[in-house]
């Protein structure tokens, strides 16, 4: 049984920069990804960034070039590092884990994700 716990959210001005983490305990996989996503109020959760075990990596273009997912080498912890942040990033922001059972490219299709965490707050002004 896995648990993800995301942390590293808060309160930023337009311009500024986050950087949330996302720590994964129990069971460990050969093949996974580990997406990130957000959900502003009133709008429905949206995919931002994934990579995979591999390291290759997907962004939604609206992140595209001020945000960067990595990995931890040991393989526990999954970073999402948010630069130039805008007052549209604001939401809360999940990290997901998908199981693939071999090598896939990474995705942000949210039904692909077994495992989530309870998110952590981002707000921009």
């Amino acid at each position: 049984h896995v648990q993800l716990v995301e942390s590293g959210g808060g309160s930023v001005q337009a311009g500024g920069s986050l950087r949330l983490s996302c720590v994964r305990s129990g069971d460990s996989f050969r093949w996974y990804s580990v997406g990130w996503f957000r959900q502003a109020p009133g709008k429905e959760r949206e995919g931002v960034a994934s990579m995979d075990n591999l390291g290759n990596s997907v962004y939604a273009d609206s992140v595209k070039g001020r945000f960067t997912v990595s990995e931890d080498s040991a393989k526990t912890t999954t970073y999402l590092q948010m630069n130039n942040l805008k007052p549209e990033d604001t939401g809360l922001y999940y990290c997901a884990l998908r199981l693939t059972g071999r090598a896939m490219p990474p995705t942000l299709a949210q039904i692909d994700f077994v495992r989530w965490g309870q998110g952590t707050q981002v707000t921009v002004s």
